[in-house]
């Protein structure tokens, strides 16, 4: 699997730049995933990780480059195109953004009734068949406040799946959790890779990065600067500022 654009792949990003008035984020950025694979995307705080998925999922408008789904531009597309995208591509935040007014089982259900017109009972037998899938069907009726942070993010990651995505972005979505709540998160995305999901993330779990991805991205200052297969950028990258930080994060 490459992310260098060479091949068919599922996402590409070609060339993306951002800028937030003098600053410029994301320079020249070149990603591709293939369809079933894992791309992790790692480096220190402020080097673009999270503006990159922003700009994947059409939060943020870009200021030059190109992204494709299935090889056709959507970094233009707007109203019902571009919410069909978000469609296909589903994302999951740092932070949960459930309504806390409802439960988990209402959290998931909403957008299927919502966005796909499904009938409340159906939407409710969907939205059990998520839960269980992330490990909480017995919590379906309990709603955030009486859940944990690591449970809250996995029905944050079941309402994402309800659009049935083709690909899914994360965000750091371990990064706001107790150590002891990370396991279980990062198990319901080992188990989305190991059943084909195409997936971005971007992490600071390196052993997930290592033992999930197919390839790691390590960016810095709004550039790609360093990509390869896990085994050989943990164990020998070829860049120094890439060696800094990985002894930096393995080696406290």
């Amino acid at each position: 699997m490459s992310s260098d654009g060479s091949g068919a792949a599922k996402l590409r990003i070609s060339g993306l730049h951002k800028r937030f008035g003098e600053l410029h984020v994301l320079r020249g950025v070149d990603v591709s995933v293939r369809a079933g694979a894992v791309v992790s995307v790692i480096g220190p705080s402020g080097s673009g990780k999270s503006t990159l998925l922003r700009c994947v999922n059409r939060l943020e408008a870009i200021d030059d480059g190109e992204i494709f789904l299935d090889e056709k531009p959507i970094t233009r597309l707007r109203g019902a195109a571009l919410d069909q995208v978000r469609r296909r591509v589903g994302m999951v935040f740092q932070h949960f953004n459930l309504f806390p007014h409802r439960t988990a089982l209402q959290n998931v259900a909403l957008p299927l009734r919502v966005v796909c017109g499904m009938s409340r009972a159906d939407a409710e037998r969907r939205a059990r068949e998520l839960l269980e899938q992330v490990g909480l069907a017995a919590k379906a009726d309990e709603r955030p406040e009486r859940l944990s942070g690591g449970q809250q993010q996995r029905v944050a990651i079941a309402r994402a799946l309800a659009m049935n995505p083709e690909v899914m972005l994360f965000d750091e979505v371990t990064s706001a959790l107790d150590p002891e709540l990370v396991t279980d998160v990062l198990d319901v995305m080992r188990n989305l890779a190991t059943q084909g999901m195409t997936m971005l993330v971007v992490t600071h779990e390196m052993s997930f990065a290592k033992d999930v991805s197919d390839e790691v991205l390590f960016m810095d200052h709004g550039i790609v600067a360093e990509r390869g297969a896990p085994a050989t950028l943990f164990t020998a990258p070829s860049q120094e500022r890439t060696r800094r930080f990985l002894d930096r994060v393995l080696h406290p």
